[in-house]
């Protein structure tokens, strides 16, 4: 699993049957900044993940990949590599605050 930013979607007219009705959303994974270890930061990455949960631009998000992405009663059927599997209200490192959901609100 990892963290991701929602930086955009994908609206594809013509897909595979299975994948009618199924949001897409661009993800793109952020990490832990290493050298001060007070903020995430953007690993320059990029994927494609099925959205199961609402998720919108801008919001950090739970993305799980591989077969795992198979794994939740919504995608079991799906040819998917990336699914959004939460929406992350705050992230918490060596008792510190990086993120909150409700501080970038404001």
């Amino acid at each position: 699993m990892f963290v991701a930013l929602v930086t955009g979607s994908v609206v594809a007219t013509q897909k595979a049957e299975s994948m009618k009705g199924h949001k897409l959303l661009v993800v793109e994974p952020y990490r832990l900044d290493d050298t001060s270890r007070d903020r995430l930061v953007s690993t320059g990455r990029t994927f494609i993940a099925v959205d199961t949960l609402g998720a919108g631009e801008g919001q950090f998000v739970l993305v799980t990949q591989g077969s795992s992405a198979r794994l939740t009663p919504e995608t079991k059927s799906l040819p998917i590599d990336a699914v959004v599997i939460g929406l992350i209200d705050s992230v918490r490192i060596d008792g510190q605050n990086i993120f909150s959901r409700h501080d970038s609100e404001n």
